[in-house]
């Protein structure tokens, strides 16, 4: 059984750094492309696509993001990061991440249970 556990998430400053984990459980899987997505739990927000990185390695940005987070994969480690750089209180958010994966030839969707970033003065 395939699970997402996320790790990372907490309390910065604007300006300082912080970095998210994704850890991929399981077996018999091949990781396709994968996604961070938030949700700032603003009224009338959305949960918005943050990252997203393909097999082979073509990223794809939020404009709000682009420059400062960084999307990567460690397949040998089944994992996937977010590196979030010069954070800002418009960061404050719920991430989420989301991972195609093969079992065998069916490609599945999968979600982690989501951390909470919060970036305060």
């Amino acid at each position: 059984q395939v699970q997402l556990v996320e790790s990372g998430g907490g309390w910065a400053q604007p300006g300082e750094s912080l970095t998210l984990s994704c850890a991929i459980s399981g077996s018999g899987f091949e990781i396709n492309t994968v996604r961070w997505y938030r949700h700032r739990q603003l009224p009338g927000s959305q949960r918005d696509l943050v990252a997203e990185i393909t097999p082979w390695g073509a990223t794809n940005y939020h404009y709000a993001v682009q420059g400062r987070f960084t999307i990567s994969t460690d397949n040998a480690k089944n994992t996937v990061y977010l590196q979030m750089n010069n954070l800002t209180p418009d960061d404050t958010a719920v991430y989420n991440c989301n991972v195609d994966l093969y079992i065998g030839v069916r490609l599945d969707t999968y979600w982690g249970q989501g951390t909470q970033v919060t970036v305060s003065s």
